[in-house]
């Protein structure tokens, strides 16, 4: 089985069904994907580019994205935690789950993931 796989399912609940409803909704929202199993989670990658991962930790499920710093819509969702260039979205529940919010970060990720310049715009104020 594909180690990035594993990781979902070895996961107590309710962070098993959290991943595996993020799994399925990056699957069919996001074209061209392919899952990799990096640094001890479950890496998303868009033309051989990480685009966003899963983490599991004591309290939440971490939906990370790469190029995070890009995404301007839901930010109020967003959370970088003192990180430069990263930002997730964390679940407690699947409940917590919005999939409008999720689609819509999801596709302006795709979109960021296509800027040629690595990094984030600037904020001057």
């Amino acid at each position: 089985m594909n180690p990035a796989a594993q990781y979902i399912l070895d996961q107590p609940e309710p962070f098993r069904t959290i991943l595996l409803q993020l799994q399925s909704l990056i699957e069919q929202a996001v074209p061209g994907y392919s899952l990799k199993y990096k640094y001890r989670l479950p890496f998303y990658y868009l033309k051989d580019k990480p685009f966003c991962y899963l983490n599991c930790s004591r309290d939440y499920v971490d939906l990370g994205f790469i190029r995070g710093a890009w995404l301007q819509s839901h930010s109020q969702v967003l959370v970088s935690e003192d990180r430069k260039v990263v930002k997730s979205l964390r679940y407690r529940s699947v409940e917590e789950i919005d999939v409008e919010i999720l689609l819509a970060v999801l596709q302006e990720a795709v979109l960021a993931q296509d800027k040629k310049n690595w990094r984030p715009p600037l904020k001057l104020f």
